[in-house]
């Protein structure tokens, strides 16, 4: 192996550490989450994370009991701004066995210059997790698009105390970019690296992933780039992780 390919297979092991394996497909049946829990358990470690929609958490606990954190989504994709409705998602979501809730954000009302809503639906959603769950605040930065814009959701979510940032629902024309992932760290950067980030939508290749890490290296040193505080989340990552781990580069 030349050192080319074990910097590939160095990323790559980086790469599966941090990543929340991700199903949110419309046609997710049991069998397919299965599956997707069975391709978990690789040679080379578990993800950080499996996400998947809600009514999918417990087939995802049974297959892996407590060997690897549960993610789902709330409030998804279209980010409303019923307080209610994501205090009942978020509940019922940890009831089933969640304990890292990704949350969308209210970025409709943000577009329309309503920062209140926003601040209230976090804020709820940050009540009914405690702190024992994981709230996750998808931004939506490329709906957002304005660098200002995605300050200020960046610094609603942060002021709320929710765990990450996440830039994408994965649902939109434009999901993550290496510009907006910039401006999250940044905001991360200035309060003080405690809260974490989540690049999400479009991360395919190990080279996105590598840009994203180095970004991140950027704003908040190496040593910050742990499970704890930067994730991954993708779906077709996972086959170019494996395929260079199974010696296929």
């Amino acid at each position: 192996m030349n050192p080319t390919n074990e910097s590939l297979r160095a990323l790559a092991l980086r790469a599966l550490a941090l990543l929340d394996l991700t199903s949110l497909g419309e046609d997710d049946d049991v069998a397919r989450i299965e599956a997707l829990c069975a391709s978990a358990r690789t040679p080379w470690g578990m993800p950080a994370a499996l996400c998947v929609y809600p009514e999918h958490i417990v087939t995802v606990r049974k297959a892996l009991a407590e060997s690897v954190s549960v993610a789902t989504v709330i409030n998804f994709p279209d980010g409303g701004e019923a307080v209610g409705r994501v205090e009942r998602e978020a509940r019922r979501a940890i009831a089933a066995g969640a304990n890292e809730i990704d949350l969308v954000f209210p970025y409709r009302a943000l577009l329309r210059g309503d920062a209140r809503t926003g601040i209230a639906v976090v804020g709820a959603a940050r009540a009914t997790c405690g702190p024992g769950v994981k709230l996750k605040l998808i931004i939506e930065s490329g709906v957002l698009a304005a660098p200002e814009l995605i300050r200020q959701a960046a610094r609603i979510g942060i002021v709320a105390g929710v765990d990450f940032l996440k830039t994408s629902t994965g649902k939109v024309p434009v999901n993550a970019t290496p510009e907006a992932a910039a401006v999250m760290l940044a905001v991360i950067a200035e309060h003080g690296g405690s809260c974490g980030f989540k690049v999400a939508g479009g991360v395919r290749t190990l080279a996105d992933a590598a840009c994203y890490i180095g970004l991140a290296e950027a704003a908040l040193g190496a040593d910050w780039v742990q499970p704890e505080h930067f994730r991954i989340g993708a779906s077709g990552l996972f086959a170019a992780i494996t395929a260079v781990l199974a010696g296929g580069s």
